[in-house]
């Protein structure tokens, strides 16, 4: 079995590299990559990629995460985002693969006080969650199999995210000032991409080696809630107790209108998992357990680029 991987270099993507490769020949691709490459900007350069390709898998992972930029490139984000996608569903259901695509809390407005079931109305409050909500809505108008992976708070010790930004200014400040009035539920790169060879080994197995699967939308996100406030104290403590950080930096909680941004963020953002329990019987660990898991291959260097 071909398995794409869009987004090679990405943190998700990197770890589905190696999650996977005991289900099937792993190719992953990026704009960068060779002989075989792929740019989201260019709507012929997906059909003509997957065609050559004609995996049986497709396994999106790349996104323009620019939060705030987004609201300046509009259609950048739009096109990456969102129509790119729509292009990437047809060319999936032309060979007759499984199209897996990850998405984001940023689609609800973040106004709730219980976890978002995926049936729960979307309603995105920047240029980031209405480019993901396009591309949802995309690759639904075109049909074929898919399934959409709704997560949140990603971090990882690879690319560009909180944890590993706190750990950088951790190490070059005294005190820091921490957002503590959003609310969510921090989800390891590695989950993700366990989970995600979970559901592909069980639609392999449940269809007696074919794809075509219940397509739809499926939160996937670590168990429990915090702050980015009550992240980073984590992160701080797993960081001093593995000799990463040497000294204990002040983390100041801040409200969110002490640290205006160009995109508004959700205030709540935690996911449901219950769906995702019920048809594939896969649940991620508490986000607690997973920060624990992470520090144990992150602070022996493993993880690290």
């Amino acid at each position: 079995m071909k398995i794409l991987i869009i987004g090679r270099a990405g943190q998700v993507a990197w770890e589905l590299q190696r999650e996977l490769a005991c289900l099937g020949d792993i190719i992953a691709v990026d704009r960068h990559s060779h002989p075989l490459s792929i740019d989201l900007l260019n709507n012929d350069s997906i059909t003509q990629t997957i065609n050559a390709i004609a995996p049986q898998v497709i396994i999106n992972a790349a996104a323009y995460t620019a939060v705030d930029l987004a609201e300046q490139e509009i259609e950048q984000a739009q096109q990456i985002n969102g129509h790119a996608l729509g292009v990437m569903a047809e060319a999936a259901k032309k060979c007759g693969a499984l199209l897996i695509h990850y998405s984001t809390d940023y689609v609800f407005d973040g106004l709730a006080q219980t976890p978002y079931q995926e049936n729960h109305p979307t309603a995105p409050q920047s240029v980031y969650g209405s480019s993901k909500l396009l591309g949802e809505q995309a690759i639904q108008s075109v049909g074929g199999d898919y399934l959409i992976l709704r997560t949140a708070w990603v971090y990882g010790g690879r690319g560009k995210n909180f944890m590993l930004t706190m750990l950088r200014l951790m190490q070059e400040r005294e005190q820091l000032n921490i957002v503590a009035d959003q609310y969510g539920a921090p989800t390891w790169s590695r989950q993700i991409a366990a989970a995600t060879s979970l559901i592909l080994a069980q639609t392999l197995a449940q269809q007696s080696g074919k794809l075509p699967v219940a397509s739809g939308v499926y939160h996937l996100a670590c168990a429990g809630v915090t702050s980015w406030h009550g992240f980073a104290t984590q992160i701080q403590q797993h960081a001093l107790a593995a000799g990463i950080l040497t000294r204990e930096s002040v983390l100041n909680a801040i409200p969110t209108s002490a640290y205006p941004a160009p995109a508004q963020r959700p205030a709540y953002s935690v996911l449901s998992g219950t769906k995702l329990a019920e048809h594939f019987k896969i649940q991620l660990p508490a986000w607690e357990t997973a920060l624990t898991l992470c520090f144990s291959d992150y602070a022996t260097g493993f993880n690290k680029p």
